[in-house]
């Protein structure tokens, strides 16, 4: 979602977004994933398809290190730039791209979320109409108690100016009074969409990984570790992480369903299970 318009030679003007999706053909638990059909569709289409309903994204791009992939983006009309197979994380990938763009803004779409809502994409824009605005991401309220102390569920911990302050797989914040029975007031689940600045992704690259980062495995408290704030927005949508064989029959079950099925939905279906 772009800011609003104005009139007058004053007017600000509106960043220029593009839509970067990495994807990576090898996959410990699903070799080959990015290829997976779903519905009679590669599953990295389908989040193509998904980044271009976006309000607001000028282009979309798959990042990939397999000619696999490439192909079977640009067989269903979209576009794919080949990369390094050797970079170490998905920023990486993302800044290797970045550098022969000329936007002002990149989102970071996962490849392996294809009914991830585009107005959650818009979502994670919506901050950038203030130019202090660095990076943003996600977050969601936990509404099950299990899934808030499942270390493979991030949590992200955020102050009342919602900036991040820092994201964690423990179960944070504690909650002192319930001993950690009950969910913390201000309780969120960490949902690994970003959107940067352009100048920010290639800054990030750029930086040595940190002590933090290595110990949760999460790339995101490079940032916080650097002094890159990251703007979170709360959304009620949430989306699909297919990473093992369960996830892709879920998916295709949904998509078999209705194959317009709305993420809104999902998101209900998803509290509920």
């Amino acid at each position: 979602m772009r800011p609003s318009e104005t009139t007058g030679s004053t007017a600000p003007s509106l960043p220029t977004v593009v839509a970067v999706i990495p994807a990576r053909y090898a996959s410990t638990r699903l070799p080959g994933k990015p290829l997976i059909d779903l519905g009679g569709v590669p599953m990295i289409v389908r989040v193509v398809e998904q980044a271009r309903r976006t309000p607001g994204i000028s282009a979309v791009i798959v990042a990939t290190d397999d000619t696999r992939v490439r192909d079977a983006v640009q067989a269903h009309g979209g576009t794919a730039v080949m990369t390094r197979d050797d970079h170490p994380t998905g920023t990486d990938r993302l800044a290797e791209v970045a550098r022969s763009l000329a936007c002002d803004v990149i989102v970071n779409v996962q490849g392996d979320e294809p009914l991830i809502d585009p107005a959650m994409i818009a979502q994670a824009l919506v901050p950038f109409a203030e130019p202090a605005i660095e990076m943003t991401t996600l977050c969601r309220p936990f509404t099950d108690v299990e899934e808030f102390h499942d270390p493979n569920v991030v949590k992200a911990v955020v102050g009342e100016d919602w900036f991040a302050l820092y994201f964690s797989r423990a179960a944070v914040p504690y909650d002192r009074a319930s001993a950690g029975r009950a969910l913390p007031v201000r309780s969120f689940k960490h949902i690994g969409l970003y959107a940067y600045r352009r100048t920010t992704v290639l800054r990030l690259a750029a930086l040595p990984p940190t002590a933090l980062e290595g110990t949760e495995m999460l790339e995101q408290l490079r940032a916080l570790e650097h002094g890159i704030r990251i703007k979170v927005v709360q959304t009620e949508l949430d989306s699909i992480g297919v990473d093992t064989d369960a996830d892709v029959a879920r998916v295709r079950a949904l998509l078999a369903a209705s194959p317009a099925v709305s993420h809104a939905r999902l998101a209900h279906d998803h509290a509920q299970s």
